[in-house]
């Protein structure tokens, strides 16, 4: 495989700063999914700690360095889940945490944005306006920016979950990453492809937040104008490039699905696993229901990157029709 920005070394040594609470997350073959979806599933569940998402693998990563240099402020943007993440990493090592976000981000996100003790300021747009205020708000105070995808940290942090994916699951044929800005995809990618090459790396993105995903089609960078998914954590429109270039080596797929496929991947979830997840975190799922014969006989990993959801939204997609009993 040819290099990427990231590094094996650095990343089993990353294990080592991440709290353990954020590490050896389940991992479990889910046989009441199997019918509905025609091959063997198993979940990578990364709701269950404290912030329900993979970023604080991340955040931990950065915030430990950070710390080491006796750095003690530090902004970011963020659709929430980075957010929280930071929040938590940076309290619990005495830094100053600012995040930037819509104000159109889910309020369940930002109110735990807030009690987690981050200063919080809201844009009116959407996300990439609030990363170009970020990057500001980091120039005028001369603080660190972290840039998810971009910082080498983010990439990394979540890259252990492929770690545990390879060095504890069965035997597997593919495995299925949600696709926003490119860390867990980069990152899991990256060890999948390193340590176990035959696994098929598939990053799954809504099909009204494509960006990262032509681009990775057209082999360069594209930027869309708008976006249109009920998927928050995954909807960027201006992928960074050198993501994009560490992609391109370890995606060997990446699959646009339908906003539908993704309400039926969320009840799916929930009616036959238990798991009450938001959008971004369906995207696996929804990717073997529009693909049937592909994943077929199949034995697929799925990652459950998140689970920090409106619920008075999640009741709207999840409750618009009957939840079919295993």
């Amino acid at each position: 495989m040819q290099e990427t920005r990231l590094d094996t070394v650095r990343i089993r040594a990353a294990r080592r700063v991440i709290d353990p609470v954020f590490l050896d997350t389940p991992l479990y073959r889910c046989e009441a999914l199997e019918p509905g979806l025609g091959c063997t599933v198993s979940i990578k569940l990364e709701t269950a700690n404290p912030v329900r998402s993979f970023k604080a693998r991340g955040t931990e990563v950065v915030a430990s360095l950070l710390a080491d240099k006796g750095s003690r402020a530090v902004v970011c943007a963020s659709a929430g889940n980075l957010g929280q993440a930071l929040a938590w990493s940076g309290r619990g090592r005495g830094l100053d945490v600012t995040v930037v976000a819509s104000r159109f981000a889910t309020r369940a996100k930002l109110d735990r944005i807030r009690a987690l003790g981050a200063g919080l300021e809201l844009v009116d747009g959407d996300h990439e306006l609030a990363r170009e205020r970020a990057a500001a708000m980091a120039r005028y105070k001369g603080i660190r920016l972290v840039e998810d995808s971009l910082d080498i940290e983010t990439c990394e942090g979540a890259a252990t979950i492929g770690l545990e994916l390879v060095d504890t699951a069965p035997s597997f044929d593919a495995v299925l990453i949600a696709l926003g800005g490119g860390a867990l995809a980069t990152g899991v990618g990256h060890v999948v492809k390193a340590l176990a090459p035959d696994v098929e790396v598939i990053c799954v993105q809504p099909l009204g937040a494509p960006a990262l995903t032509h681009s990775w089609r057209q082999r360069r960078v594209v930027i869309t104008d708008s976006i249109d998914t009920i998927a928050d954590g995954v909807a960027g429109r201006r992928p960074i490039p050198a993501v994009l270039d560490d992609l391109l080596l370890v995606a060997d797929d990446a699959v646009l699905v339908q906003e539908a496929s993704i309400i039926s991947g969320m009840r799916m979830l929930l009616d036959h696993a238990g798991l009450v997840v938001e959008p971004s975190a369906a995207l696996g799922i929804a990717a073997i229901l529009e693909d049937r014969d592909r994943f077929a006989g199949r034995h697929v990993v799925t990652i459950v990157c998140g689970s920090n959801v409106d619920v008075d939204a999640y009741h709207r997609w999840v409750g618009a029709a009957p939840i079919h009993r295993s």
